[in-house]
C-alpha cells in the first residue's frame, strides 16, 4: 500500500534505491524464514543455501583490484569496478574480459585475482557460506550464523557433512566450531585461484545432484 509513499520516498533518496530493496528483500526473507514460515510452501523452499544467504563477504590478503599501472585514470577504474560488481555469470566475465584487453592490453595478475574473489562468491552461496576468508594461506568458510536456520536442515549441508564423515577429502577439509560460526577450514591455500579449486570440488559433489533435480 503505502510502500513507496512520501516516508519511504524520503528514505530512499537518503539511502539510495538499491540500498532499499536490499533492506526489503532481507525484511521479506526473514519473515519467511520466522513468523510467515509457514504461509510459504515448503515445495518452494530451495535445498542449498541459496535462500539462505544475502551476500557473501570475502576477505583476503590477496590483491583483487584493477592496478594504476593498468588503467590509470581513478574515474575509469570507478567506472569498471561499478560494472564489474553488476556481473552475474561467467559469460559476463569473459565479456567483461575481453573488453579490457581489447581497450587496455593484457590483463595483469590482480585483475585474474579479481574474477577469481568474485568466483568464489557465487559458488559460496549455494553451500550456504555467509563469510569466506583467505588469509595466511589458511581458508575459512563460514555457514550461516543462525543456528536456527532452516539452512541446516537442508540437503546440502546434509551431504557437506556426510562427505566429510566419509574421507572422501582429497583437500583435508574439516569443519570446526566457534562461539558464533560453524566454519568448513582448510590449511596451505596459496590463492583464490585454489580455494576456487576446493569450492568447485565440494560444489560438485553435493550440488550436482540438486542442479540435475532443478534442470
Amino acid at each position: 500500500g503505502n510502500i513507496l509513499g512520501g516516508e519511504q520516498s524520503g528514505f530512499i533518496a537518503d539511502i539510495g534505491y538499491d540500498t532499499y530493496q536490499k533492506i526489503l528483500d532481507e525484511a521479506i526473507e526473514e519473515l519467511k524464514q520466522s513468523d510467515f514460515k509457514e504461509l510459504f510452501d515448503q515445495d518452494d523452499q530451495p535445498k542449498d543455501g541459496t535462500h539462505f544467504v544475502q551476500e557473501v563477504q570475502l576477505e583476503t590478503d590477496q590483491e583483487l583490484l584493477i592496478p594504476t599501472h593498468y588503467i590509470v585514470s581513478t574515474q575509469e577504474r570507478l567506472y569498471l569496478y561499478s560494472r564489474f560488481n553488476d556481473l552475474k555469470d561467467e559469460e559476463g566475465i569473459e565479456a567483461f574480459a575481453k573488453e579490457l584487453r581489447d581497450r587496455f592490453g593484457r590483463l595483469p595478475k590482480q585483475v585474474y585475482e579479481l574474477f577469481n574473489g568474485l568466483r568464489v562468491k557465487w559458488l559460496s552461496r549455494p553451500l550456504g557460506f555467509e563469510r569466506v576468508i583467505l588469509k595466511n594461506k589458511k581458508l575459512r568458510c563460514y555457514f550461516v550464523m543462525n543456528p536456527q536456520s532452516p539452512f541446516y536442515e537442508t540437503d546440502v549441508f546434509g551431504k557437506i557433512l556426510a562427505l566429510l564423515s566419509a574421507g572422501e577429502n582429497p583437500h583435508n577439509i574439516n569443519i570446526k566450531k566457534s562461539k558464533d560460526y560453524l566454519i568448513l577450514a582448510v590449511d596451505h591455500v596459496n590463492n583464490l585461484k585454489t580455494a576456487l579449486e576446493i569450492l568447485e570440488w565440494l560444489s560438485g559433489e553435493v550440488l550436482v545432484e540438486e542442479l540435475s533435480e532443478h534442470g
